[in-house]
């Protein structure tokens, strides 16, 4: 077993790079092309929404199927080559192709290492042990950015693509050394040990009150955080500050740094005080990254801004499939559920960067910031309002049957 909680660890800090495909350099990558901030928010929502529509049947597909490894590693190696074509052939209608596919691989790993973990550990342990993979993760995502950022700087933004191949191939490795015979296919779909599914899927998601509450509040919290990062380096290359690569590659590093400890902490504080409060910090915090940057200039917004997106996020890369494994314990269906809310998700991060491409276009990128704030304001009220559907939720008990 020790071999592979190790490997598992080691497959979420190498998949940390891939997963998104070329993230955030993308945007700097098209732009140094002459593409417009609203072109680039048009094919970043179109990944996002491939993604979006196929995560919640790709999550039926990983409660259902036990080739779980096999689909991470396909996921994988799609991406690295869908983001290979578009150094080669970097025309509108290839870009959007390729987001597409990424998108749609990207959506399957989510699920896919969720379930596997799951399978692994068990309930009991599940909420622990995704703040120890998160935290790998976040730290692959450093190392990822250091190599991309330090790389782009010195080669151009071309060496990001072989960063990214580099890392496909090692979590290849690392899937590969996780024992299927470890994995209990049962507990990974959240079902009981010699229970069966008493409702359909579509059945136990659409009557899930705080299933619904929290897909809700993450598709605004994602409507308003999504685009930042993007603007934030298209922002700094449009005003000739700084190497845009090695900008972003800094952006990265110094929120992901963040994620690592706001990971650990938000296991702790889960199994501590229940989910609850975890989400309401994370919550709190992306108004007030909004607003930073907005009124912020130069590389002097950097540090506040992005340490603000490690603590969202960070609380909230543990606390997402932990809640939503508690929530659908004993229903069978946990990674259908968690494809769910990731396609509510993938709603609001899908149309987050059109809607800040727009904004900034038209009236400056610190308007587009205040705007994406504002969303997260109203994400950050429908979570306190709705606390009487959550609460037994987020303390961990399992409501939906």
């Amino acid at each position: 077993m020790k071999t592979s909680l190790r490997a598992l660890n080691a497959v979420n800090f190498f998949m940390a790079d891939v997963q998104g495909g070329l993230g955030q350099f993308l945007g700097i990558y098209l732009q140094a092309r002459q593409w417009s901030p609203a072109e680039i928010g048009v094919v970043m929502t179109i990944g996002g929404l491939a993604g979006m529509l196929a995560t919640a049947p790709l999550g039926a597909l990983v409660d259902y199927t036990k080739a779980k490894r096999t689909l991470v590693i396909v996921a994988s190696f799609a991406i690295t080559l869908a983001s290979l074509v578009i150094l080669f052939v970097p025309g509108f209608i290839t870009v959007a192709v390729t987001q597409a596919v990424s998108g749609i691989a990207g959506a399957a790993i989510g699920p896919a290492l969720a379930g596997i973990t799951l399978g692994l550990v068990g309930q009991k342990h599940y909420t622990h042990r995704v703040g120890r993979t998160q935290a790998f993760n976040h730290a692959g995502n450093v190392t990822a950015a250091v190599l991309a950022g330090g790389l782009g700087y010195a080669f151009g933004i071309g060496a990001v693509f072989a960063v990214l191949a580099a890392m496909a191939v090692a979590s290849a490795i690392s899937v590969a050394w996780i024992d299927p015979k470890r994995i209990d296919y049962r507990t990974a779909r959240g079902l009981a040990e010699g229970a069966g599914n008493s409702k359909s899927a579509w059945s136990t998601l659409v009557t899930c009150a705080p299933l619904l509450v929290l897909a809700a509040t993450l598709a605004l919290f994602h409507l308003g955080n999504a685009a930042m990062l993007p603007l934030l380096g298209q922002s700094q290359a449009a005003l000739g500050a700084s190497n845009p690569s090695a900008f972003t590659g800094a952006t990265i590093v110094i929120a992901q740094l963040t994620m690592v400890p706001m990971a650990i902490l938000a296991a702790r504080l889960a199994e501590a005080r229940g989910y609850w409060i975890v989400f309401l910090l994370a919550l709190l915090a992306l108004p007030v990254r909004g607003a930073l940057a907005a009124f912020l200039d130069g590389p002097f917004a950097l540090g506040p801004v992005q340490v603000l997106d490690g603590v969202g996020a960070g609380l909230l890369s543990v606390a997402v499939p932990g809640l939503v494994a508690r929530i659908l314990n004993g229903t069978g269906h946990v990674n259908v559920g968690l494809g769910a809310v990731m396609t509510m998700q993938g709603v609001g991060a899908s149309l987050s960067p059109s809607l800040g491409g727009l904004v900034a276009g038209k009236f400056g990128y610190a308007a587009s910031f205040l705007a994406l704030g504002g969303i997260a304001v109203i994400a950050l009220a429908l979570w306190i309002v709705a606390r009487p559907i959550t609460a037994e939720a987020c303390r961990g008990e399992a409501v939906a049957r």
